[in-house]
């Protein structure tokens, strides 16, 4: 079979994490009994969950010419990612993140320095045209300037190269740009904030005020253990997988990953949807974000125990 192909346009960190017993509440320290350094960025993320699962996969993103940057430089290379479309800054540093995992619940918080993810541009982008123009997919998130997203969508849509756009973090964005998205994949607190609408205090209810308002083909509420919501005149939710989580760090990310290899190579939506489920759950049972991301083979070995 042939490898689909992805673009992905984003963000790239690294991350600092220390595993507490509890989340902190302001005003409270608390002590950690574990720290390490992982890769991350939402961008970065979602294009090793995707090459992972099976891609052949671009990223276009921005570093600094600093330890950071080298250092994820080349493990992105060492997963097998096309890093011709990576730029190098001279003045900015490369994206950090600082996060904090509860070690019984797995949840989380996150704060995010962007530095040189804050400088990726619209030339950036343009500079990628070839590779968008032979993709079956673009994937794109909300870690980079608004004005490069749409930037892209605008490059991916003269190639008719479909767009899956993950809007994290929330923001409010323009309706020219979610008019022109194949797939929308918030999360309920994204989904609630783009729906604008007071009484949206639901999946359900944001679904529908954004269908209402937004000519978007595919939406896909993600609602975390509890599976996704497509957002269709059905509103079908398709379950999670029970797992036992240690950490929540890049599940999203995973599930977006995997959902757009899914469809590139053809899967039918609630297919796609059921794939990347599965490989979002397996990705909280390891530490870290890009060390926690599954391969095809592992998800497949899982959704045969679990069908």
């Amino acid at each position: 079979m042939k490898k689909p192909k992805i673009v992905v346009i984003g963000s790239a960190n690294t991350d600092m994490v220390v595993m507490v017993k509890h989340l902190p509440v302001p005003g409270e320290t608390v002590l950690g009994d574990q720290f390490f350094t992982t890769r991350g960025g939402k961008g970065a993320n979602q294009a090793v969950a995707a090459v992972r699962l099976g891609a052949d996969v671009t990223l276009v993103t921005r570093l600094g010419r600093d330890t950071f940057g080298r250092e994820l430089f080349a493990a992105y290379e060492a997963e097998g990612i096309n890093t011709r479309f990576i730029v190098w800054d001279d003045a900015a540093p490369s994206g950090t993140a600082l996060i904090m995992v509860d070690s019984e619940r797995g949840e989380n918080i996150i704060a995010v320095v962007p530095g040189a993810n804050a400088l990726l541009s619209p030339q950036d982008v343009q500079a990628a045209e070839p590779a968008i123009q032979a993709a079956d997919y673009l994937l794109i998130q909300l870690e980079i300037p608004l004005e490069t997203v749409i930037a892209a969508v605008a490059v991916a849509e003269k190639h008719q190269v479909r767009v899956i756009l993950n809007p994290a973090p929330a923001t409010k964005l323009p309706a020219e740009l979610l008019n022109r998205i194949d797939t929308l994949t918030p999360n309920e607190t994204e989904a609630v904030e783009l729906a604008e609408e007071p009484s949206a205090s639901s999946a359900g209810d944001a679904a529908f005020a954004l269908r209402s308002k937004f000519k978007i083909k595919n939406l896909i509420i993600t609602m975390g253990k509890q599976g996704a919501l497509i957002a269709d005149y059905r509103n079908e939710t398709i379950p999670g997988y029970h797992v036992q989580p240690i950490d929540t760090t890049g599940a999203g990310d995973t599930f977006n990953g995997a959902l757009t290899v899914a469809l590139a190579r053809g899967d039918k939506l609630i297919d796609a949807v059921k794939f990347a489920n599965a490989a979002a759950a397996l990705s909280t049972t390891r530490q870290g974000a890009q060390a926690a991301m599954p391969t095809s083979a592992e998800v497949d070995l899982f959704l045969k125990a679990n069908c």
